[in-house]
């Protein structure tokens, strides 16, 4: 009996957020189906294919390290050899890894609070502190 009621409650919570997603894409729908003032059956087509278009997927790592190489590129206005030697250059520098991850930070603070021994407030008030500041 518990199986089951987990089991809707979680179908149930999957519903409600993919709910909250389509009444996102509907609201941006209507809104740019708004701005190009579209009537009828203009309307309905556009709707039709504004909430069944699927979201871009994100860029990985590297297109997003290109599209950043590009624009920069772009700025200081390089062309030919010196273009491409700056490609090769930006394109091969490391990205920036986070300094401390947040399961990091707790750890390092949690240490930290065992080792004053703080109970209570104090260490609500220390891991908060610890934790906003690193």
């Amino acid at each position: 009996m518990k199986k089951i009621l987990i089991a809707m409650l979680m179908t149930a919570f999957c519903f409600a957020v993919n709910a909250e997603t389509q009444q996102d894409k509907m609201k941006t729908c209507n809104a740019d189906a708004g701005k190009k003032e579209l009537k009828g059956d203009e309307r309905k087509a556009f709707m039709k294919d504004c909430l069944s278009a699927k979201p871009a997927p994100a860029l990985t790592s590297q297109q997003d390290k290109m599209k950043t190489c590009n624009a920069d590129a772009g700025k200081k206005e390089l062309k030919g050899d010196e273009r491409k030697a700056f490609m090769k250059t930006c394109l091969s520098a490391k990205q920036e890894q986070p300094a401390v991850s947040q399961q990091d930070k707790m750890k390092t603070c949690n240490a930290d609070a065992g080792k004053k021994a703080l109970k209570g407030d104090e260490r609500k008030a220390f891991m908060k502190t610890c934790l906003s500041s690193k």
